[in-house]
């Protein structure tokens, strides 16, 4: 879990570095059929921030938690390798074109996560590890958890933060990471953490629900 808590900051070091080296954009025909839709950057952080929490909440069986830390890191130092191997920038437009609450959202998102680091996408991949986590405790969790999983791929297309080969790549390492480390692993027998699982994970979701609410609130007490 240190480890993991070590790795995060590798991501901003690694876009600092991307401005200075020869960048790639890995775009093909598909990538212009999505257009820019600054209402996906809602999906793009609540929906990812969901399914990162949702693990911590859901898998509590010890063989099941470290295989899924073993997971992460798996997903996160290959990306760290191919951010270096092949450095990338983002689709996403200079100047977010527009007022209100969405496209406010929009543009902090772009100003929290730097326009590198693209393939493969890291929001896709780490979406889907947590997804497949969780179904080893619980199948509907699991289900409803990729479901999220694919919106938060569409909306790395829609914010134009991803290319389609990123997402593809994203849902590619995951599937990996899983084959190795979770796709044999004991399903979680506990009745009791079974039967909570679908609270935990509904609770959640409406805590993130409250959660934008409450950002929308304090953008209109900043432009009232």
């Amino acid at each position: 879990m240190v480890v993991l808590v070590l790795l995060v900051p590798c991501y901003i070091f690694i876009a600092e570095m991307m401005p200075e080296r020869t960048l790639h954009s890995p775009e093909v025909a598909l990538d212009r059929a999505f257009p820019l839709e600054p209402a996906w950057a809602l999906v793009y952080g609540s929906l990812y921030l969901f399914l990162i929490l949702l693990p911590v909440f859901v898998v509590r069986q010890p063989e099941q938690i470290r295989r899924t830390v073993l997971a992460y890191l798996t997903v996160w130092i290959t990306a760290y390798v191919c951010f270096f191997i092949y450095p990338t920038q983002g689709l996403r437009p200079v100047e977010v074109v527009g007022q209100g609450f969405i496209a406010w959202g929009l543009r902090f998102l772009y100003s929290a996560d730097p326009p590198y680091n693209c393939f493969p996408s890291l929001h896709v991949a780490h979406s889907f590890v947590s997804a497949l986590a969780c179904s080893r405790v619980h199948r509907g969790v699991g289900i409803g958890g990729i479901i999220c999983a694919s919106l938060v791929g569409l909306s790395t297309l829609f914010t134009k933060q991803h290319y389609v080969l990123d997402v593809v790549a994203g849902i590619l390492l995951a599937s990996v990471a899983y084959a190795m480390f979770l796709r044999d692993c004991p399903r979680e027998e506990n009745p009791e953490v079974y039967r909570v699982a679908p609270v935990l994970a509904l609770g959640l979701l409406g805590a993130l629900g409250l959660a934008v609410v409450c950002a929308w609130a304090v953008y209109q007490g900043s432009v009232g």
